[in-house]
């Protein structure tokens, strides 16, 4: 099979944990012809998805969010997080062939209040649930250069860097790391690239209008942004793979530091991960970031844009404990060293007016010297095959310990320096 690279092999691990046989997808076209357009129509498939959840926090914080959690930033309430609808042309001929696909996917949920795009669809909904075009592109194919060749995906596409994904069978918690939520991008208007070089190195590339941003008047600045890094795949006997992906372009808005510096104070994200197979029961991933962003702090008194950035490392552990049970450990430190980055947003189209540039409010935070978060997580994902068409059901119970190790105190209404949550989601998809 030949496609777009995931950005981690955890990713693809717990898709393939999470899903039974190909056979529960529906395929809208059949035919018996091995040529032609409606050979092409066959591999056509639509799928369903459902998740919900609730993440209880014992403090009762006032206001009643949990700090820190976009996902289940409503503490001790249920959420529908997400109804999903993916209708896919996967391209999975051999490597020597043209081959153009497609997916097209909406949600409709709580979290795509993090996920639009600027002109599309972030100021048509008011309410907590919403509905977004979670990715519109075109897929190809190109059998040039080397034997793999080099894969393409044009138009709306879910951002490539980090380890935890939007598609709750594509990771291993409810919740997010700190990482996954502040520090690495979520939705791009543009085009990707995967150029296969070797069975052993992937390079990835791409350009596009900025995180979660379109064209014109909306984009936040005037300039585009772009990726670049590359995958080391199959290393050590097949178990461990290596993903590093970089970013850079002007993400900060116009109406919060005015044109001139929005189109020129670049923001630099760089992700790498490594993921290693122990044995056919474990598996152990490890994250570090690194963002710096040049305009976020505004000017100093001399007139020169001051900064902010953040560095955090985030390590997994999954192990299967039976063929219908997965433990799963996340630890985390996140630095936010100018109080900048982490944030919980109150309101429900706050995150969307922050990338805008527009008035929004946000759940008191810390203040003065940045802040050194920890986290960590432990869970257990149920994921039996109820065949019958079920795609996939897994039930996620979890219990996270966030921290301030450095003293401030974020949580829970700027009461405490700690937060214990506990809870999880449930997902069935067809």
């Amino acid at each position: 099979m030949f496609g777009f690279a995931t950005s981690s092999c955890l990713t693809t691990l717990f898709a393939c944990m999470a899903s039974t046989p190909a056979q529960a997808q529906v395929h809208l076209f059949s035919s018996t012809s091995k040529t032609g357009f409606s050979h092409w129509l066959s591999d056509i498939t639509l799928t369903g998805q459902i998740e919900g959840g609730i993440m209880a926090n014992p403090a009762r914080p006032n206001p009643g969010y949990n700090y820190g959690d976009f996902f289940a930033d409503h503490a001790n309430q249920v959420q529908l997080n997400q109804l999903q609808f993916t209708l896919n042309k996967a391209n999975t001929g051999p490597a020597d062939t043209y081959q153009v696909g497609f997916t097209l996917q909406g949600i409709y949920g709580s979290d795509a209040r993090y996920y639009h795009l600027l002109g599309i669809s972030d100021t048509e909904w008011q309410s907590r649930y919403q509905l977004i075009p979670a990715q519109a592109h075109v897929d190809v194919h190109l059998p040039w250069a080397t034997a793999g060749g080099l894969d393409m995906q044009a138009g709306i596409l879910q951002a490539p860097m980090g380890v935890e994904v939007m598609d709750p069978t594509g990771r291993p918690f409810y919740t997010l790391a700190y990482t996954s939520e502040y520090s690495v991008p979520f939705e791009h208007v543009g085009a990707m690239f995967n150029w296969h070089v070797t069975p052993m190195v992937d390079v990835t590339f791409g350009i596009d209008t900025g995180n979660q941003t379109t064209f014109g008047g909306s984009d936040n600045n005037s300039m585009p942004a772009g990726y670049f890094g590359f995958n080391l795949n199959n290393l050590s006997g097949g178990k461990l793979k290596i993903v590093e992906l970089s970013r850079v372009g002007p993400e900060d808005s116009w109406r919060s530091i005015g044109h001139s510096a929005a189109d020129h104070a670049q923001r630099f994200w760089n992700d790498i991960n490594a993921t290693y197979q122990v044995n056919d029961k474990l598996t152990l991933t490890a994250e570090f970031n690194y963002l710096h962003d040049e305009g976020l702090h505004g000017y100093n008194a001399s007139g020169q844009l001051k900064g902010a950035d953040a560095e955090s490392f985030v390590s997994f552990l999954s192990y299967i404990v039976s063929p219908s049970v997965t433990f799963n450990y996340r630890g985390e430190i996140y630095r936010d060293n100018n109080n900048l980055m982490v944030a919980t947003f109150r309101g429900n189209n706050s995150y969307m007016a922050a990338i805008a540039g527009t008035p929004y409010t946000t759940v008191a935070g810390p203040t003065g010297h940045g802040t050194t978060y920890g986290e960590m997580t432990l869970g257990i994902t149920y994921h039996p095959d109820l065949g019958k068409g079920v795609r996939v059901f897994m039930l996620r119970p979890e219990i996270r310990f966030d921290r301030s190790l450095n003293g401030t105190t974020p949580f829970n209404g700027g009461r405490n320096n700690g937060m214990f949550t506990f809870g999880g989601d449930a997902v069935i998809g067809f």
